[in-house]
């Protein structure tokens, strides 16, 4: 079974080359490292002087300018750049936590298995929230989930992250890819595709990766407006599932967890994050109803909209 890793990556900094040196240590070896870069001249600055097409012989990178950028078309493009039979989508701020990840990560892969993806943990610096979020969101226990699972787990049956995701190419070309044209989420629509075809969606906490941002309130409304964008837009995935009980079931036990430590403070910051995050969302869910300046202000990503 051959491997290719994809990483889309935009304005990289010297992390890029631990991320690079980590892939390149792994105990299940990788094919080819293939970089999707957002504008040229933001990558070239970083290389310059040092050994990096010697070093890293097995890493290609492609550029493509911010206009051309798209979450699902950019890693579609990615995935048509490689032959292997299984490929890894990451992004450039995960950072694996051992070498074992590209191992454990694709160990599922058989069967009913479409796509497995891993365990991702809150950085040394992480606040109340992230630490939560990251907690709730990926336990220490590995599952797989399928159609059967729709009625109990609900959104989180199709929830699939490509922060670091593997997939099997096979199953990849016959559901036809990730979708060409979104603003976010398409790794949670493809993976909804693939449960809805017949397949699983495996969940694999031996696999793990740092990865985590400290949200301001108004970056975590951004994020959650362009989430609920990407749910209307796709109203044959999302209309029949509701992502708000997943979201009050969050709030129920991070608040839980921190009134337990007596944390009031970070308690309170904590609630004004949630209310900025549903508040986002709902903007997002109901965006054909606002005005096109407003939503130009609220987005993370405005050449979606120049497209759309």
């Amino acid at each position: 079974m051959t491997i290719d890793v994809i990483i889309p990556i935009y304005k990289p900094g010297k992390e890029l080359f631990r991320l690079l040196d980590m892939l390149e240590k792994q105990t299940k070896s990788v094919n080819r490292i293939i970089l999707m870069n957002t504008e040229e001249s933001n990558f070239e600055p970083l290389i310059y002087g040092t050994d990096f097409w010697n070093r890293y012989k097995n890493v290609q990178v492609f550029h493509l300018s911010k206009k051309e950028f798209d979450h699902g078309r950019t890693r579609h493009m990615g995935v048509q750049k490689s032959d292997a039979d299984v490929f890894v989508m990451m992004t450039q701020d995960a950072m694996p936590t051992d070498e074992y990840l590209i191992e454990n990560l694709t160990s599922p892969l058989s069967g009913q298995i479409a796509v497995s993806y891993a365990r991702q943990l809150p950085g040394e610096h992480s606040d109340a929230l992230e630490r939560v979020s990251r907690s709730f969101n990926y336990p220490p226990e590995s599952m797989t989930k399928g159609m059967v699972d729709l009625e109990r787990l609900g959104i989180k049956t199709y929830f699939c992250s490509n922060v670091c995701a593997a997939y099997r190419r096979e199953i990849y070309e016959e559901l036809g890819g990730f979708i060409r044209h979104t603003i976010f989420n398409e790794d949670m629509i493809y993976a909804a595709g693939a449960v809805r075809a017949g397949y699983s969606i495996a969940y694999v906490a031996e696999a793990t990766v740092v990865h985590a941002h400290n949200y301001t309130c108004m970056q975590q409304l951004r994020r959650n407006f362009d989430l609920g964008v990407s749910q209307a837009d796709c109203p044959r995935v999302f209309k029949d599932v509701k992502s708000e009980s997943e979201g009050k079931r969050l709030v129920q036990v991070a608040g839980q967890q921190l009134r337990e430590q007596r944390a009031w403070g970070k308690l309170l910051h904590f609630y004004m994050q949630c209310a900025f995050k549903y508040a986002g969302y709902l903007l997002g869910k109901h965006y054909a109803l606002l005005p096109m300046p407003l939503v130009l202000k609220i987005t993370m990503n405005r050449e979606y909209w120049n497209k759309k």
